[in-house]
Formats: C-alpha cells, sequence, structure tokens
C-alpha cells in the first residue's frame, strides 16, 4: 500500500511541472500571393472594327441588288 500512496504521489507532484506552460498554438505566417496579370493581346483591338467593317459590307451589299426595278419601262 506504501507503493501505491507513493506513486501517486510522485505523479501528483509531477503532473503541476508538466502543465506549467499551457499549450500554445504554433504561429503559422502566410507567405504573400504575387498574381501576375497577363498582357492583353493586341488582336482584341481589331475584332471590334472588323466586325464594323462586315456588318457595313453586308448592309451595302445587300442594298444594290443591281437591277433597277424603278424606271419605269
Amino acid at each position: 500500500m506504501k507503493k501505491v500512496a507513493l506513486i501517486s504521489l510522485m505523479l501528483a507532484a509531477s503532473a503541476g511541472h508538466a502543465l506549467a506552460g499551457g499549450y500554445a498554438a504554433p504561429v503559422v505566417e502566410a507567405e504573400p500571393v504575387v498574381v501576375e496579370e497577363q498582357a492583353s493581346s493586341s488582336s482584341g483591338g481589331l475584332l471590334i472594327p472588323a466586325l464594323l467593317l462586315i456588318a457595313v459590307a453586308a448592309a451595302v451589299a445587300s442594298s444594290d441588288s443591281g437591277t433597277n426595278s424603278n424606271t419605269g419601262n
């Protein structure tokens, strides 16, 4: 019985030292993220004028039928 009492006394005495500092969570610093933007291509500036030119050419082609039905003959 003395051995059990002695072991429990030693465990109780050492428990205070084991928990003296408490738990401190590790601090992890995040690395900065660098985002590189891609340069815009020059073909994007040509798309809208090209579509506009095609639309004008289609409008001119549809209005000029090549035959004039209003001659009165």
